[in-house]
């Protein structure tokens, strides 16, 4: 007898228009399938606890990152693994955990997976699998329409980033930390739990690990299209090589939980997702997802800490 998996189909994401008969095919070949179609009266949120109603061994969810996060949602903090089939424009969950982004091999990994328990945080009272942003990211990222993200993928979050370059004023941020509070100013904050490398303003460490009990912050302070693109630069080039960014400009710690501040407000994006605007608690929930992969990533811990450079930084101890 198969194995019951629930299917989470978004219609509307990215490259998903007309897959949904090849999809149930290649998966009704291992599992007794039930599909669950989002819509404009029936989110994925709604269509993941329909899934998990019907009880089955694996809910697969196939969408872009925002469906992929409501469906996980239901699933964290229980033993129903998560499958991905990345049919967004980032698709930065299964780029982070190297789930194939083709459909063939995705549905082989929903197929054939092994089971890895990742660690999830909260803020904004939802679930983060990815990261959540504060600044500079979040306005550029908020303000990308699907329009352009269907047509020009990835680049329209680029244009839209140039575009707010120019706009930008640097803020002033107050970082309470379980430990510390860290005041300086700022143009990007990103409390990243798992973050592949088109991430880049969350590349600050060596590595971003997704398995290790706590979030990865990244600090930046550009002021200017020119010291803007120097920095993004520069994070790709040191995500791409795993080494620690070096400018005056970045700067990363790492957290089990934080409270951000920011003066003006500023706007918060939880994976890809818009929560409002500043104060934020994010919060590491260790190992509370399970998801199916083709080979678990290698497990570490990333323990750096480099703040020397921002300005006006003061760092003190958190009060009793």
């Amino acid at each position: 007898m198969k194995p019951r998996a629930a299917l989470v189909w978004n219609p509307v994401s990215g490259v998903a228009r007309d897959e949904l008969p090849e999809v149930v095919a290649a998966l009704e070949q291992t599992y007794e399938l039930t599909v669950f179609e989002t819509s404009p009266e029936r989110d994925a949120d709604a269509c993941a606890a329909a899934a998990l109603a019907s009880e089955p061994s694996v809910v697969i969810a196939a969408g872009g990152d925002g469906t992929v996060s409501l469906v996980a949602s239901r699933l964290i903090g229980g033993e129903i693994p998560l499958a991905v089939l990345p049919r967004g424009t980032a698709n930065s969950f299964a780029r982070a955990l190297a789930i194939p982004l083709d459909l063939e091999g995705a549905l082989e990994n929903a197929c054939k997976g092994q089971p890895h328990a990742i660690d999830t945080a909260r803020a904004a009272g939802r679930a983060v699998l990815l990261f959540a942003s504060v600044g500079f990211h979040a306005a550029a990222i908020g303000e990308t329409t699907r329009e352009a993200k269907n047509r020009w993928g990835l680049l329209a979050y680029i244009a839209t980033g140039l575009q707010r370059i120019s706009e930008l004023e640097p803020f002033a941020v107050e970082l309470e930390t379980e430990s510390e509070v860290i005041r300086c100013k700022l143009t990007n904050v990103a409390v990243a739990n798992l973050a592949p490398l088109h991430t880049l303003f969350a590349q600050g460490p060596t590595a971003v690990c997704g398995d290790d009990g706590q979030l990865d912050v990244t600090l930046v302070a550009f002021d200017g299209l020119v010291s803007g693109i120097g920095t993004a630069l520069h994070l790709y080039r040191s995500g791409l090589s795993q080494n620690a960014a070096t400018r005056d400009d970045i700067g990363y710690l790492p957290v089990k939980r934080v409270t951000i501040r920011a003066d003006p407000p500023q706007p918060v994006l939880v994976d890809g997702e818009d929560v409002g605007e500043t104060p934020v608690t994010v919060e590491c929930v260790p190992r509370s997802l399970r998801v199916l992969v083709p080979a678990p990533p290698p497990s570490g811990s990333c323990d750096e800490r480099k703040l020397e450079g921002l300005p006006e930084l003061e760092v003190e101890p958190k009060p009793d």
